[in-house]
């Protein structure tokens, strides 16, 4: 169809709308009223183009019904007035085309043209209510300043004494919690790395052409960690779903739940870790597609075998199968919502978090990881399973969340003793120096920073004086002579330390050694390491007094610190790790289990009919093939014969 009957089809629509005559009986002084303001701004023009002006504002209001709600669309019009610079654009526009299509529509239809001149007397009627709503517009908006002084004066009381009464926040930057907050507060926004990679690169950078394909997406339930893939399976229920046990002291108490089904699948899975055939963890994951164990085991696999990206694919589909059974009641951001670990339901959201934080601090989102071991310690912060004390200076030092770390140590030294920590013993006194170099602090501000930071600092080698050698070791730096032939930092600091500090250390020598390879952070470590060398030989007597804290404490380190160590996969850390740790087999869908376990459901006993008749010739095809049954191959035997 062309063009021009296009545009006689639309003039037949309009031309047979029905026409309400009274609004063609509008006020004859109205209009006189609007052709003089058109003089006076020297745009007066004749009746046939003023008409012609009036269809083209009759595109903009297809499809009306009524001419009366032409004047709805009017009095909506007044509340979003144009701009000076959208009016100029506008009047800028060129209309010489516009005007020869309303001149043809004009020639071919009549009946149009009295339906476009009744309409063109409403818009001039419209015109008068439009002058009448501005003038009481601007007689409110010349007293509303008035009511605005008053309320914003209150308002500036009320901000004056909540920060009276709060004091001033602890953390800075956009990502930070306030005092109001609990510590180990979660925010949502934090949860997603985009956020962060946004703030690193920008949203054009990291979204791409995902607006685009917006579309044509599936619908998935919204959900906090993960993001649904469209290359994932269709999700269905997998048999996991959450319930609340009990409710105290302000704190909820949740566990998840196998249903029947999902307790077959989980003995099917137990079959094929017991095979040692990743194909079988395949082969069942292709007909259960969300079962959590199998997703996680099987990420192992790629992560060894370097397929990284499969390997943070099959995480993130176990947590949002995790997300998706949650309780309507758990909140991931409160703090108050606890997992036990002690039940083996729990902790496969517990190793998901934990996989799923390493990724996203390899990815290069350090923020984010520090909110998912938040996260992973606020749903036991009292036995801390997996250890997370031992990673969160790490994320924080990462993050450049300084003032998080700090507070978390003030709040928690008491009742935790965090300063028995190496890590945190080093890692807090980092974080005073890398606040005490900030621009926008005072200088007797920088200097009580600089002073802490230093008296923390020292402390900390005073106390763990095996942290100094392997620390500069990784940092490739060649230790001065003094230093190094000091009995104190030399090897018989390293060779006399108990086992557990050992093992503590390396662990953190190992992963936070990057963080000490700044110029100005080694020549501030020099000065101090100088500082403590002075201390030793003046015969301080805190020296003596930290070697025999060391020497009672750190003898065996808890269970939850040898899992930890585990699931770092820190090569020093593990050579430390003691041998009835060593000797036992690691799974990796529960490494270290803990030995109070509270069992829901437990898997049925496999027959092994004649197994205690079986002679050393049959345990010995049984060991080179494990489904070798003597009495199947001695009854197929027959039967051939």
């Amino acid at each position: 169809m062309s063009s021009r009957a296009l545009r006689r089809l639309r003039g037949k629509q309009r031309g047979q709308e029905a026409i309400d005559i009274g609004g063609l009986l509008a006020d004859p002084n109205e209009e006189v009223a609007d052709l003089e303001e058109e003089a006076q701004d020297g745009v007066l023009q004749p009746v046939a183009k003023n008409s012609r002006k009036s269809s083209k504002k009759n595109k903009t209001q297809k499809n009306v019904n009524n001419i009366y709600e032409l004047i709805c669309d009017a009095d909506n019009e007044t509340e979003r007035c144009p701009t000076d610079e959208e009016a100029g654009v506008r009047l800028g526009e060129p209309e010489d085309q516009e005007n020869k299509e309303k001149s043809d529509i004009g020639q071919t239809e009549k009946a149009p043209r009295l339906v476009e001149s009744s309409i063109d007397k409403v818009n001039s009627g419209d015109k008068t209510s439009k002058r009448k709503k501005k003038k009481k517009k601007k007689k409110a908006t010349a007293e509303d300043p008035q009511q605005e002084e008053g309320v914003g004066d209150d308002l500036d009381a009320l901000l004056e004494t909540i920060e009276k009464t709060n004091g001033l926040s602890h953390q800075s930057g956009p990502c930070g919690t306030s005092d109001n907050r609990p510590v180990l507060y979660v925010e949502h926004r934090n949860l997603n790395p985009e956020t962060e990679l946004k703030r690193y690169f920008g949203a054009r950078a990291v979204l791409g052409d995902q607006r685009a394909r917006t579309r044509q997406r599936q619908f998935h339930r919204s959900t906090w960690m993960t993001a649904p893939k469209d290359t994932w399976p269709r999700f269905s229920r997998p048999g996991i779903s959450m319930s609340l046990q009990e409710s105290r002291e302000g704190l909820q108490y949740f566990t998840f739940v196998h249903n029947r089904d999902y307790q077959q699948v989980q003995f099917k899975f137990l079959d094929a870790v017991e095979s040692m055939d990743p194909n079988n963890i395949v082969a069942l994951l292709q007909l259960n597609p969300y079962h959590v164990d199998s997703l996680l085991q099987l990420s192992d696999v790629c992560r060894i075998q370097e397929d990284q990206e499969m390997a943070r694919d099959l995480v993130e589909r176990a947590l949002y199968s995790f997300e998706c059974a949650f309780h309507p009641v758990f909140s991931l951001t409160s703090g108050t919502s606890r997992l036990d670990y002690l039940r083996p339901e729990n902790r496969a959201f517990y190793l998901a978090l934990y996989k799923h934080m390493m990724f996203l601090e390899k990815r290069g989102c350090p923020r984010t990881a520090l909110e998912y071991c938040k996260l992973i310690l606020s749903l036991d912060p009292e036995n801390d399973p997996l250890c997370m004390l031992l990673m969160v200076d790490f994320l924080s030092l990462r993050s450049r969340e300084y003032t998080f770390l700090i507070r978390l140590y003030e709040e928690w030294e008491g009742h935790r003793n965090l300063s028995q920590l190496p890590n945190f013993a080093l890692s807090v006194a980092l974080s005073y120096y890398h606040q005490s170099l900030q621009d926008e602090l005072t200088p007797e501000e920088c200097a009580r920073l600089k002073q802490k930071a230093d008296d923390l600092l020292q402390d900390a080698l005073i106390m763990f004086p095996g942290v100094l050698m392997p620390l500069l070791d990784l940092c490739a730096v060649q230790p001065d002579s003094a230093v190094s032939s000091h009995s104190f930092f030399g090897p018989k600091s390293q060779i006399w330390q108990p086992p557990a500090l050992n093992e503590l250390l390396s662990l953190y020598v190992g992963r936070c050694h990057i963080l000490w390879k700044e110029g100005r952070v080694l020549l501030w470590l020099e000065g101090n390491v100088r500082e403590v060398l002075r201390r030793v030989d003046s015969k301080d007597p805190l020296v003596e007094d930290y070697e025999n804290k060391r020497k009672i404490r750190y003898q065996s380190a808890p269970r939850n610190i040898h899992r930890h160590v585990i699931l770092s996969e820190i090569k020093g850390a593990t050579a430390a790790l003691p041998l009835e740790v060593t000797t036992q087999p690691v799974m990796g869908f529960d490494p270290l289990p803990p030995l109070d376990s509270v069992i829901s459901y437990t898997r049925p006993n496999r027959s092994n009919a004649g197994a205690s008749n079986e002679s050393s010739f049959s345990l010995f095809f049984r060991s080179l093939l494990p489904n070798f049954n003597l009495q199947c191959e001695t009854s197929m035997s027959l039967l051939e014969g």
